[in-house]
């Protein structure tokens, strides 16, 4: 923020600016600053400038021939420069400001810039707590009207006027002035519109009596012929007009108000009754017509879509302002729900004003907040939008990141919620348009094949997306693949994961770590998209063996006996004779040995600890080898494992033709009943969903004991569940599409 001393000692006095030539503006890409540079530009001075990102306005910037550096570094600055910033640019960390100090580069202020660009005009000072854009626009409207010309420099984007900027050619200017860091004092107004007056930037002014000095000092500019036009039923306005007698012009709601106006509610007859005062003030005719067709500022409860679903944009972002829209949304929109997505601005301005927001918004139908704009402030330990939520009484819903709002109102509508309003003065200017966007999505056709990875079954992975991408685009799916941990080490973006050309879907066709244990599960709740398979608790359960076996042994169901060994540590208790030893937390054959002598343990664990510091070492239990899936709640047949070499590890898995699949298995229906149950047991014990699959050994006496749970399972054309599924009669496309659609159910908010 800026502060009274920077504004004393730091910037140079405002009638220096006659003696430069070349101008660069920090921030130039902002709605306030891209004015100044236009109008300096036309005014014949050099103009370039730096901003922190690129934007449709930087790149308009540049297409009127303004140089734009985006990044800030001090490079941008040059000898004979003068330095124009706003009040949100730090002096002790830019790195323009320090390149000007060593340059010797002298500092102005926007507001200094704007005051100088108009300093030979009759200005029209629009200011006050709430309304200065909407009314600034109405009383360009008149004066252009009017056949005046005037300059018109207006904060937000005016469609009336195809920018936020008219450079006339008449005598009048009109401005909307704001009150913050004491901005008014660079202006030279001639006559004043007061909208209203109320406590804010307090942090700047102190307090009231501050903030009030700072106005009656800047009304008391006005030459003799001056007026102050004001809002006579606001009492912070009565209370600057107090004194200027016969300078003061008062309007209320007893005044006889236009009716007809493109902009509804009260508040903005009240503010076209202002404008039209200042015409007559000025000499302008019947300008009436002017002010009924003037359809508003952006963002001043903009309409973006009309229809069964109706999206608007507001500013409102103070109580009385968050009044104003709402009764002017009942008006627009009688007997119609209304649905506010609210993000309040500022700390400051949310402690000050906690139980005015919880007033003023419980007069929405429902209401979903978002966390607070913090501007240019510190977060303040104890204020947050979850404190607005106690204190409102209509149905409310907290969303701490904007950046999901579009998908969960979307979630949200029902039938009755047909006027969705994005509201606030920060950025949540996104969501309107977000959302009208996330309506138009339509049904959920768009996947993510997410292949790949960076586990030991990497190579089976792309196998599997390559199939079930192939199945998916047969059944009209729009796909996309991805190796989400290539993109991600090699720093290439995601951006494709977010906003309105985000996935519905993630279909994950990855196996082993990272994958199965609950990762990159963990990623896409991160990003609210929803995936195949398991949540992360139970994807993380599953991996890990040694507490699968637990859990399951626990529940009554029969595991291998067995102990854990971790790396560097003992292994003196483990099982004698035959065992089996294989990584804790990998694929269901990667890393594993079959030990038959106990001099070969070590080599074995070595093997393991390979793969992670954690190794199993379990009974070899001999028998055959069954597998069971498990899709949707639904038990799939056994499948019969059988191996060329006797030993099902990962090569006899994967290699083609090293393994004989039987399906179903050739054990007895009763036997077929006990492994399913034990299936659909293990599958619900741990959480999983989608699609899983229990690996047994059915000893010789006839007992299944499970060695493991798989919630990723392999989709190649050798694996174990699309064999299946196919003797249950469901074809490898429907398999995939079946795993999709329990996918899209679970869709996280």
């Amino acid at each position: 923020m800026r502060t009274k001393i920077e504004i004393e000692t730091q910037f140079a006095p405002r009638e220096e600016m006659a003696e430069c030539k070349s101008f660069c503006l920090v921030g130039i890409g902002g709605a306030g600053m891209a004015p100044v540079a236009r109008m300096l530009k036309r005014r014949g001075f050099e103009v370039h400038g730096s901003d922190s990102t690129e934007s449709d306005e930087t790149r308009r910037l540049v297409a009127d021939g303004i140089s734009v550096h985006i990044g800030h570094t001090g490079d941008v600055v040059k000898p004979g420069d003068a330095l124009i910033l706003t009040d949100a640019i730090d002096l002790d960390q830019s790195p323009e400001v320090a390149a000007a100090r060593k340059l010797g580069c002298k500092l102005f202020r926007r507001s200094q810039a704007l005051g100088w660009m108009l300093r030979d005009k009759k200005t029209v000072a629009v200011t006050g707590t709430h309304g200065k854009t909407t009314t600034s626009g109405l009383v360009g409207a008149a004066l252009r009207a009017a056949g005046l010309d005037p300059t018109i420099v207006i904060g937000a984007y005016v469609p009336d006027f195809k920018g936020a900027v008219i450079e006339g050619q008449g005598e009048w200017a009109v401005i909307e002035a704001c009150e913050a860091y004491d901005s008014l004092r660079d202006f030279d107004p001639y006559h004043v519109v007061l909208t209203n007056f109320e406590s804010d930037h307090l942090d700047f002014h102190g307090d009231w009596e501050g903030l009030k000095t700072a106005m009656r000092a800047f009304v008391s500019r006005m030459p003799t012929e001056g007026r102050l036009v004001y809002f006579a039923e606001d009492e912070g306005a009565k209370e600057v007009a107090e004194g200027l007698n016969g300078k003061a012009v008062p309007y209320n709601s007893d005044s006889p108000l236009l009716e007809g106006l493109s902009l509804p509610g009260k508040h903005n007859r009240l503010n076209a009754e202002a404008a039209r005062l200042i015409a007559g003030l000025v000499g302008a005719g019947n300008v009436d017509q002017a002010l009924r067709t003037f359809h508003g500022a952006e963002r001043r409860l903009q309409v973006l879509q009309e229809g069964p679903v109706t999206v608007v944009d507001d500013y409102a972002h103070m109580p009385k302002e968050i009044d104003a829209s709402i009764q002017a949304l009942r008006e627009r929109f009688p007997d119609r729900k209304l649905l506010i997505v609210f993000q309040p601005h500022l700390y400051s301005r949310t402690a000050d004003y906690l139980e005015e927001f919880g007033a003023s918004l419980s007069a929405a139908d429902r209401l979903v907040l978002t966390d607070i704009y913090p501007a240019r402030e510190d977060p303040m330990p104890g204020i947050s939008s979850s404190r607005i939520a106690e204190a409102v009484t209509c149905e409310c819903h907290y969303v701490p990141s904007r950046h999901v709002l579009p998908r969960f109102v979307k979630a949200l509508l029902g039938s009755d919620d047909d006027v969705v309003v994005g509201m606030g003065a920060g950025n949540i200017s996104d969501f309107a348009p977000g959302f009208v966007n996330e309506l138009s999505r339509g049904t959920a056709n768009r996947v993510l094949v997410c292949f790949g990875g960076d586990s030991a079954e990497r190579e089976v992975s792309i196998h599997s997306g390559i199939a079930i991408a192939t199945a998916l685009q047969s059944r009209g799916y729009q796909v996309t693949k991805m190796d989400v941990s290539e993109n991600l080490l090699s720093g290439k973006s995601l951006a494709d994961l977010a906003g309105s050309q985000r996935p519905d879907v993630a279909f994950l066709a990855v196996h082993g770590t990272h994958a199965e244990d609950g990762a990159i599960q963990g990623l896409f709740e991160l990003l609210h998209i929803p995936y195949t398979g398991s949540g992360i608790q139970a994807s993380a359960l599953a991996m890990d063996k040694d507490r699968t076996k637990k859990i399951l042994q626990a529940s009554g169901l029969p595991v291998p006996a067995g102990v854990l060994v971790r790396k560097g540590g003992s292994a003196d208790s483990v099982p004698n004779g035959r065992v089996i030893v294989k990584p804790n937390a990998q694929g269901s054959t990667v890393g594993l040995t079959f030990v038959e002598r106990e001099s070969d343990l070590p080599a074995a664990l070595e093997r393991a600890f390979n793969y992670c510091d954690e190794a199993l070492v379990e009974e070899w239990v001999e028998g055959m080898e069954i597998s069971v899936p498990v899709l949707v709640d639904r038990v799939l047949p056994a499948v019969e494992i059988v191996p060329a070499s006797g030993r099902y590890d990962f090569a006899m898995k994967y290699l083609p033709g090293a393994t004989e699949e039987i399906c179903p298995a050739r054990i007895s229906s009763e036997l077929t009943a006990r492994v399913q149950e034990y299936a659909l047991k293990a599958h619900r014990i741990l959480g999983c969903q989608g699609a899983t699959r229990t690996d047994m050994i059915i000893k010789s006496d006839g007992t299944p004991v499970i060695l493991e749970v798989n919630t990723l399972p392999g989709m190649t054309p050798t694996s174990l569940l699309p064999k299946s599924a196919a003797t249950a009669g469901i074809a490898f496309d429907d398999l995939c599409v079946t795993i999709l659609e329990d996918a899209l159910k679970k869709a996280p908010r």
